[in-house]
């Protein structure tokens, strides 16, 4: 199928595009862009993008498909439908599913899958440790050479290693985990959290002790962040830290960049839209690990964004059943899903208040991802892969959890009034999705 989207603005960062254009789309490929107007094919499907972003593909380093072992929570399809309905056209899945994503059975399982859905490119971080345990080390070697769509766009079977849902305790363990990845050029994920401070249910503060309950330092968080950036300086690794949420954790990436270790940083849209304030006690919809923090905290992370210090935005998408959530705060799950309001979110927040100008926020979710993972995506150009996001910036409604196409109904996001939708989802040359009531 031979596409041109016209009239609307191309914003690609990577090679500092924010024009009106035409986009021609031929054999999965971007084949040119020209001037609103100047041609028009016979032979093509239009798509009318007027008043619209054109954007490469969203990528999305963090989200939790539950595939293996809960998928009554979510799977591969919901997952991939979720994310194409998000903008998205790239997703990295976590390794905490059940069993643990160590091993090339369960890889070959989830890569199948994923070939076989929508067309959103699924790839896997494997574990660092087997089954998540801490004990002994993944076969990374092994991992690494499996023939999976991840192969295709990086060269490696995984795109990452990761012990998400928490850190690798054993600071030796984790030296010799880095110095591994170093040798094969795999970014690690660090899920950074000193389990030895945690075990609360948010953050620990004013508000933990107006209702009671026990709360989370953010030292927990600060000490493994400090721990690994030093790591990584010793071993050369390239190091990520996931869903970063305190002004201590910033001030550390800071140094770490200043000395030129590799590191970068992520952050999720609940810790530069929400704070501590928004958790209450009847339920668990604002419950998520990290918690969400101070005003100071969540002030210092839009400052971080801007200034450069966080590299992305990720969704840390982690869908639970009502079961779950719509409980009492001390017995809910930790985790909320976002990748049907990350882009929304991100526009009503810090685009339309100015704090980031529309080409920084689509390098946050597109291009740095794609940066950091070491993909041929994130960018608009002849020749690029045609992995696009048309996206409806003016449009206002409410965010309805039962209109997701997740699985997931779990946000704290429900009511509220924002800007930004995706319209149409193209991956490889193909719409993948398209929503007809934004037409």
């Amino acid at each position: 199928m031979r596409y041109c989207i016209r009239g609307g603005l191309v914003i690609s960062p990577a090679n500092n595009i924010e024009q009106k254009r035409d986009i021609f789309i031929e054999n999965g490929l971007i084949a040119k862009l020209t001037e609103p107007g100047k041609e028009l094919p016979e032979d093509a499907q239009t798509i009318d993008a007027t008043g619209k972003w054109i954007v490469p593909g969203l990528i999305d380093l963090h989200v939790h498909f539950r595939d293996p072992g809960q998928t009554h929570k979510e799977d591969a399809v919901s997952g991939c439908h979720a994310a194409a309905a998000g903008g998205f056209t790239t997703v990295c899945c976590m390794p905490n599913t059940v069993p643990a994503m160590d091993n090339a059975e369960i890889l070959k399982y989830l890569d199948g899958k994923g070939k076989k859905m929508c067309g959103v490119n699924l790839l896997m971080v494997s574990a660092i440790t087997e089954g998540l345990k801490g004990i002994s080390l993944t076969d990374q070697k092994a991992l690494t050479a499996i023939p999976t769509r991840c192969a295709e766009l990086t060269g490696k079977g995984v795109a990452a290693i990761s012990e998400d849902g928490k850190s690798v305790d054993e600071t030796a363990l984790m030296l010799e985990g880095m110095k591994l990845a170093a040798e094969l050029d795999l970014p690690v994920f660090s899920h950074a959290e000193e389990r030895a401070l945690s075990g609360g249910v948010m953050n620990l503060g004013a508000r933990s002790a107006e209702l009671g309950v026990r709360g989370i330092p953010p030292e927990a968080e600060e000490l493994i962040v400090a721990r690994d950036i030093l790591l990584a300086g010793y071993t050369g690794c390239r190091l990520h830290l996931c869903h970063i949420s305190t002004k201590g954790s910033i001030e550390q990436i800071r140094l770490g960049k200043s000395r030129r270790i590799r590191v970068t940083a992520e952050t999720a849209p609940h810790y530069f839209t929400l704070t501590e304030e928004a958790v209450n006690i009847e339920n668990g919809l604002a419950k998520m690990n990290p918690p969400l923090r101070s005003r100071e905290d969540r002030d210092a992370v839009i400052d971080a964004l801007k200034d450069g210090t966080i590299d992305a935005i990720a969704t840390d998408h982690a869908p639970h059943s009502a079961e779950e959530k719509e409980v009492p705060l001390t017995e809910a799950a930790f985790g909320i899903v976002g990748l049907e309001t990350a882009f929304a979110l991100g526009l009503t927040v810090l685009v339309k208040k100015g704090r980031l100008t529309p080409s920084q926020f689509i390098k946050k979710m597109s291009t740095a991802p794609a940066e950091i993972l070491g993909i041929d995506r994130g960018m608009i150009a002849p020749g690029s892969a045609a992995d696009l996001a048309i996206l409806d910036v003016d449009r206002e409604y409410v965010i309805n959890p039962s209109a997701f196409l997740s699985q997931g109904r779990n946000t704290p996001f429900g009511g509220m009034k924002v800007y930004g939708k995706a319209v149409v989802t193209i991956a490889g040359g193909k719409v993948v999705y398209h929503d007809r009531s934004f037409d």
